[in-house]
């Protein structure tokens, strides 16, 4: 049985809430922090979420707080869940509180809008005391309702040096929840983002009817596309094959669990992406980070065809008519044009 560690998770939607009953159920002792004053009172008061899990017990064990400095305090391992709009609003409120040894194990899928960094990128700016040594990037498929009900889930935890990972899967792994390991944080960060944009196209596609096989082509070429980011950034291409890469692709492009094929479906159905957007508690990362997906491509010359479609019709209007029309009339080429295998 694993050892007893403190363990803080900063934000309390779904997935956040799965990562503490997981480590609750470990025997670790677990502060989960909320946003909402509310939640976290009901959590405590209750064991409950029903704000971002429905119907699910959470172990008494979780205590929950608003107070983020309070939550991390003394914790061996920070894991961070917010939103990836809120990321550097959140870790910078951190600055200074984070003991010196602690992990800090980032689970946000997503990119910045804006400045359009990574995940890592933002964490050096906001907590610069936390090294390479000590930041880690969880990603791999994993719906967090999948999680909180222990069905068998794999993912993968990145880190440019091996001796964090180590700690993070002592920590975390059990037969019901394997973590594997990783030497290439940007890889694993950049599969993590693209694939809810390529999961808005596949909820398009399959709720105007044109069929598995479109499917089965916006998911391969959609994987190329995310490769050749990943490439331009510094990945490494194997890492496109993994839980992070395709792992993730094909759980979140084929199951209706996932909020970004749902918005896809939605926009197939005629409703205005933004206004869904807006109406929703939970996040589909895939709205905003398609747009910072778009502008990166475009930066680094890298040739992002499905992604650019998504990002038009989320953002300018574009009709999903129209869309199709763009990517079913390009020219052939060349299956993997523009992706060095080294």
């Amino acid at each position: 049985m694993a050892s007893t560690h403190h363990i803080a998770v900063v934000g309390a939607g779904a997935w956040g809430t799965a990562l503490a009953c997981h480590a609750a159920r470990m025997g670790h002792r677990v502060r989960l922090w909320a946003f909402e004053p509310e939640v976290a009172g009901e959590i405590n008061a209750r064991h409950t979420n029903e704000t971002y899990l429905k119907d699910a017990v959470l172990p008494e064990s979780i205590a929950a707080s608003s107070d983020p400095n309070e939550v991390v305090d003394g914790a061996e391992m920070v894991i961070l869940v917010p939103p990836s709009r809120h990321l550097r609003r959140v870790t910078a409120g951190l600055a200074g509180a984070i003991g010196r040894d602690a992990l800090v194990v980032v689970a946000t899928k997503g990119l910045e809008e804006g400045s359009l960094a990574l995940a890592e990128q933002v964490l050096a700016e906001t907590l610069p005391e936390v090294g390479d040594d000590r930041r880690v990037i969880l990603s791999g498929p994993s719906f967090a309702r999948e999680v909180y009900r222990e069905k068998p889930t794999d993912v993968v935890a990145a880190c440019r040096l091996g001796a964090a990972l180590v700690r993070v899967q002592e920590m975390l792994h059990t037969p019901m929840f394997r973590v594997y390991a990783s030497t290439d944080p940007v890889g694993v960060q950049v599969g993590g983002s693209v694939k809810n944009v390529l999961a808005v196209a596949t909820g398009a596609a399959d709720a105007a009817g044109m069929g598995p096989n479109a499917r089965a082509a916006l998911m391969t070429r959609g994987l190329a596309e995310m490769t050749r980011l990943g490439i331009a950034l510094g990945g490494r291409p194997l890492t496109f094959l993994g839980l992070a890469g395709v792992g993730d692709l094909i759980l979140t492009c084929t199951d209706d669990l996932s909020r970004n094929r749902t918005l896809g479906r939605r926009i197939a159905e005629g409703v205005d992406p933004a206004k869904y957007v807006a109406e929703q508690k939970a996040v589909a990362e895939g709205y905003l980070t398609s747009a910072a997906c778009h502008e990166l491509a475009r930066r680094h010359g890298v040739e992002m065809p499905i992604t650019e479609q998504v990002f038009h019709v989320l953002h300018r209007g574009r009709s999903l008519a129209e869309a199709v029309q763009q990517l079913v009339s390009r020219k052939f080429k060349d299956e993997l044009q523009g992706i060095d295998l080294g």
